[in-house]
């Protein structure tokens, strides 16, 4: 992925260094944590919490001030991300949509941070908060991408932030609103199929990002499809699951399985079209 040398977005807040406190409550947030990866005792039930153990000292700073140089780097390609999200989002509401994009903040943490979600944290993976409109992204999730759960690449990474303002965009044509009301008044089995609805859309939401990307930026490289494809079939709810210990169980699938996933991503990026994404309608996922 060519992200290097472009702008940046305005709509990075840089919290790395600065703590917070908060029990993590999970009600409300659309796709809390993308990838459900540490969040699983929410999602199914078992603790990945070690899968962070692996990681760098240096990747959790007492202070911006003591950033590493791969940590301002990390920090510079989410800001190019997110300036891409930006700039596709509010061309592809206006010309498919009529309507104007609001950005989303993104927070960039390390460790610990509070968000209106309840607090961020290594352990809950990047998660979009509908409270406060806003991303929370520590970017040693990365190396959990890479190292432990065998998606490497910028362009893998790129995905994640493309799904979780894939949540954004939801929470913008009211969506993540409607779906999340519905859950409430669900049973636990049919609130989790509708969780599943949510994610591959956001999912697919990532494809349309990508789409676009490759045609205004000419960002994309060869192997970048494949990158997304690759993390979006390794983060399925039955691959995680399975590399758990555990018989996936599908009724308590919140994400989707890995098919599912490389799937939707994959509708979204051929057409690059919103109505491409409709998982509600959808007879079959």
């Amino acid at each position: 992925m060519k992200w290097q040398g472009r702008r940046g977005s305005d709509n990075i807040e840089d919290r790395r260094g600065q703590g917070g406190g908060g029990g993590l409550r999970l009600g409300g947030a659309g796709g809390l944590g993308v990838l459900a990866i540490v969040v699983a005792g929410w999602v199914f039930g078992v603790d990945l919490t070690p899968l962070l153990s692996g990681l760098d000292e240096a990747q959790a700073p007492a202070s911006r001030s003591q950033l590493t140089d791969r940590q301002r780097a990390a920090g510079e390609f989410v800001s190019v991300t997110l300036a891409d999200t930006e700039e596709v989002w509010t061309e592809v509401f206006r010309d498919q949509l009529g309507r104007s994009y609001r950005p989303a903040k993104l927070v960039l943490f390390s460790q610990v941070y509070p968000s209106a979600c309840g607090s961020a944290s290594a352990a809950t993976g990047p998660f979009y908060c509908p409270s406060d409109g806003k991303v929370y992204l520590d970017t040693a999730f990365f190396d959990t991408l890479s190292r432990q759960l065998g998606a490497g690449g910028d362009f893998a990474a790129a995905y994640v932030i493309a799904h979780e303002i894939g949540h954004h965009v939801q929470d913008e044509l009211g969506i993540l609103s409607k779906a999340n009301d519905l859950r409430s008044r669900m049973s636990e089995a049919d609130s989790n199929a509708i969780s599943v609805r949510i994610e591959l859309q956001a999912d697919c939401f990532a494809g349309v990002w990508a789409n676009h990307a490759a045609a205004q930026f000419q960002s994309l490289e060869p192997g970048d499809i494949d990158e997304a494809l690759n993390a979006a079939a390794h983060i399925g709810d039955n691959t995680l699951q399975r590399n758990a210990g555990r018989v996936p169980m599908p009724d308590s699938f919140t994400h989707g399985t890995s098919a599912q996933r490389a799937r939707w991503f994959a509708n979204g990026y051929r057409g690059g079209k919103v109505a491409s994404c409709d998982t509600f309608s959808a007879r079959s996922l």
